[in-house]
């Protein structure tokens, strides 16, 4: 079975939006990383762009289980001696309310030039409204 390869210029792209309220962390992510990534399609190709974009609602809303909302660390080192900071999901979410959900998805996609273009084809908002109407995005369950 031969792989299909597809121009760039011909892959047909779609919008959808996912509403983060009341859902799970990993849950929301892992439908996103996989409608960017173009796995819902016949023309899948591991090395090339062919998904969707997806821009994301409420993501100061979304859930997790357990205690994780405590005792869930996000670690970032600064580059220099001693640089290493960290932040539970609690402190990351009252300041930057996108940023859980956008590191989830960054760590489901590939590493390299090609992971940091889908990154990009993903769009997280913290409250309800977004600037993607003229796009007519689909609304999808997660």
């Amino acid at each position: 079975m031969k792989t299909v390869f597809v121009k760039p210029a011909e892959v047909d792209r779609s919008w959808f939006v996912i509403d983060a309220q009341g859902q799970r962390l990993g849950r929301v992510a892992v439908k996103a990383a996989s409608l960017v990534r173009g796995k819902h399609k016949a023309c899948y190709t591991p090395h090339q762009e062919v998904g969707d974009y997806v821009v994301i609602v409420n993501a100061d809303k979304i859930e997790v289980t357990g205690n994780k909302f405590n005792d869930k660390m996000y670690y970032r080192h600064t580059g220099f001696a001693g640089g290493l900071k960290k932040n539970t999901f609690a402190s990351l979410i009252e300041r930057h309310p996108a940023d859980p959900l956008e590191i989830a998805i960054r760590g489901m996609l590939p590493k390299g030039p090609l992971g940091r273009k889908l990154a990009k084809n993903v769009k997280v908002y913290a409250g309800p409204n977004h600037p993607h109407a003229a796009q007519s995005p689909v609304a999808i369950e997660v």
